[in-house]
């Protein structure tokens, strides 16, 4: 079974990310502060990590490249309009709001799970 670490402070957008992840055959951990985010790492490597850049007012930039530099895929979730500027720091970007399809298929695509 595919691993996923959700790391977002909205707990609406969290909770529907996590069901329709779970939905598709996934784990699912949840965090909501890159402190959780770490003790949840710390606990098991995901397969895949669905990162939003800003929690609250910390940003996750530095857990953002403690991923990569383990080499755990990551996409970034997120609401600003400048993905381009996002294109080369994760494997994938997902706008805000986002299709749950979306979701699922770039997880299941970064945790290279057959469809």
């Amino acid at each position: 079974m595919p691993r996923a670490l959700i790391v977002e402070d909205d707990p609406a957008l969290r909770l529907l990310s996590r069901v329709n992840l779970e939905l598709d055959g996934f784990e699912v951990e949840d965090a909501a502060t890159v402190a959780e985010a770490e003790a949840a790492l710390a606990a098991a490597v995901p397969d895949v990590v669905l990162l939003d850049l800003h929690l609250g007012r910390s940003p996750s930039t530095g857990l953002l490249e403690r991923l990569r530099s383990a080499g755990i895929p990551v996409a970034i979730v997120t609401g600003t309009d400048d993905l381009e500027a996002l294109a080369g720091a994760a494997d994938a970007v997902l706008a805000k709001p986002f299709a749950p399809e979306d979701l699922v298929s770039t997880a299941r695509r970064l945790a290279r799970v057959e469809p």
